[in-house]
């Protein structure tokens, strides 16, 4: 009989309710190709919107601490709400509840691990995006997470993805990267063409001037300097720069370009491991859970993954609050308290984060990890928001453009690839 019929004229109760938990079982686990893809794309939407809410937030002049703990927290909550829905009646047999008592540590200790280098590559990647921008920062550490994490993944998933598609995938990322400093290089003397031609000869002093008096210690929950009540210039222009180097909470004009560069590449580093780690979380690859024991579930690994970011995300920023970097002000917990400015666009990052991670995780689970690494694409949608919210690359060169352009055709180029070579996990 049709299980929908069974469900709607069986007379039994505990039948009708076996069955029609059966049937919503099938709708919630993802086991085809198209479905992987659907939860991949709705990944990568999300994962390239939550860093611009961060960088909106910076760039108004919140201090990037308190930004942070604020996404912390809805981060973990996404976390468990996948947990207690999906991981309840769509994981199968064990669920959530089932499985945080088997003996699966080994299995736990790679998720959590998985969780502490996605966490400090994040907070890396926050400070970066003050000092080269946010679609250059998302291109470079990207790139990154996918010429790295995806070959490991390629081998970890025992092949199931197309080989002779995915890495041609992979090559598009690093001609991406490449062309990604090619546009911050380029952008770079743009804007200093622009400083130059306003007659500010010297325009990193005299920002630091201005903002010389702007506290240091923000016990009273202030968010750094005050813009003058002037006029807001037009985006791309001289006193916009100047403007914006007011106001933002990170000061980075006297700074050194390759020191931001730095960031972004030992960021790309600890994200190109979190994906690999999530993978021996839930498949085992190394065997070392004990016999008799399943695998973690997407749901459940994913919940101890989002308890050590949250850990290792509140623990860091509490310290930078006292201890701060990057030309941060000084802080304390009673100011973060206070500093509600900004704090639901936080909140809201913080959710889109959690969510998308559990996103590609589970299309990961279902087509191979190595094909899930097309989220990595996010810089489209950073990019997107960059130019639309930050006025990024307003007013630039033709050649600012063209190699802007060529970036963004090789994005969507690698992530068609990498989408074309899912495969099929075969059930254990």
């Amino acid at each position: 009989m049709d299980r929908a019929v069974a469900c709607a004229t069986s007379s039994s109760s505990s039948y009708l309710l076996i069955t029609c938990r059966n049937k919503v079982l099938k709708m919630l686990v993802v086991e085809d190709k198209a479905g992987a893809v659907a939860l991949m794309l709705a990944s990568l939407l999300l994962l390239g919107t939550w860093p611009a809410l961060l960088t909106l937030l910076e760039r108004r002049g919140r201090l990037p601490q308190h930004t942070y703990l604020d996404y912390s927290l809805t981060n973990f909550l996404a976390a468990v709400l996948i947990a207690l829905t999906f991981g309840q009646i769509g994981a199968g047999e064990p669920d959530f509840f089932a499985q945080l008592s088997q003996d699966n540590w080994p299995s736990v200790m790679f998720a959590m691990a998985g969780g502490v280098v996605l966490s400090v590559g994040n907070l890396s990647t926050q400070y970066a995006w003050a000092y080269v921008g946010l679609s250059v920062t998302e291109v470079i550490s990207c790139s990154m997470v996918v010429v790295i994490g995806t070959t490991l993944n390629y081998f970890l998933d025992n092949r199931i993805n197309r080989a002779e598609i995915l890495f041609p995938g992979v090559a598009c990322f690093l001609v991406a990267v490449i062309l990604g400093s090619a546009v911050h290089a380029s952008n770079s003397a743009d804007n200093e063409e622009k400083l130059r031609a306003s007659g500010l000869e010297e325009p990193s002093k005299q920002v630091l001037d201005k903002v010389s008096d702007a506290p240091k210690d923000l016990e009273n929950g202030s968010s750094g300097a005050k813009l003058a009540p002037s006029s807001k210039a037009e985006a791309g222009t001289a006193e916009y720069l100047i403007q914006l180097e007011e106001r933002r909470s990170i000061k980075v004009s006297s700074s050194s370009t390759l020191f931001g560069l730095g960031i972004v590449f030992f960021s790309g580093v600890c994200l190109s491991l979190f994906s690999p780690a999530f993978n021996l979380a839930t498949n085992d690859q190394w065997h070392a859970l004990p016999a008799g024991v399943p695998h973690l579930a997407v749901y459940t690994a994913f919940f101890y993954f989002s308890i050590s970011c949250f850990v290792i995300n509140v623990g860091l920023n509490v310290l930078f609050l006292y201890r701060p970097v990057a030309g941060a002000p000084k802080s304390s917990l009673r100011a973060y308290l206070k500093d509600w400015k900004g704090r639901h666009w936080a909140l809201l990052a913080g959710l889109l984060g959690g969510f998308g991670n559990g996103l590609q995780f589970m299309g990961g689970q279902a087509a191979g990890y190595a094909a899930a690494d097309a989220v990595q694409a996010l810089p489209l949608v950073s990019t997107f928001w960059g130019v639309l919210l930050f006025g990024e690359y307003r007013m630039s060169s033709r050649r600012t453009y063209i190699l802007l352009g060529l970036m963004l055709f090789m994005f969507v180029a690698a992530v068609a690839v990498l989408m074309a070579s899912s495969g099929h996990r075969s059930n254990k």
